[in-house]
């Protein structure tokens, strides 16, 4: 039986990183001074202080949500790019499977946070 599935990311500045993860409403659990769970609605991923610029540019998360545009209402409310150099978040487009934004975090993880409509 599969309990998880948790993809390992890798951070520019850790701790930057961690607070930013924190502020989105994740949970972090501290797994040793290099990497961390977080936590959030049962889903989950680590976190590590670890930063290859091809991978991480590379790297990118689907977070699936009820409502793309109200989940980018909350994440534009916290004004993420203004507290967080590198982050950058970008409006709700809708595309013939669903409707999506994108979120960089400050490494350059890109987040792909949408909703299926078929």
């Amino acid at each position: 039986m599969i309990k998880s599935l948790r993809p390992f990311i890798g951070a520019k500045d850790f701790d930057v990183s961690r607070n930013f993860y924190r502020e989105l409403g994740f949970t972090e659990i501290v797994i040793s001074p290099d990497m961390s769970v977080f936590e959030l609605s049962g889903l989950s991923f680590y976190l590590q202080k670890y930063y290859l610029k091809e991978w991480i540019e590379n790297t990118m998360l689907f977070l699936e949500v009820e409502n793309a545009e109200s989940y980018y209402q909350s994440l534009k409310v916290l004004d993420l790019p203004a507290k967080y150099p590198g982050v950058k978040l970008s409006p709700v487009r809708v595309e013939v499977w669903g409707e999506e934004c994108f979120l960089h975090d400050p490494s350059g993880v890109l987040w792909h946070i949408g909703h299926f409509t078929h």
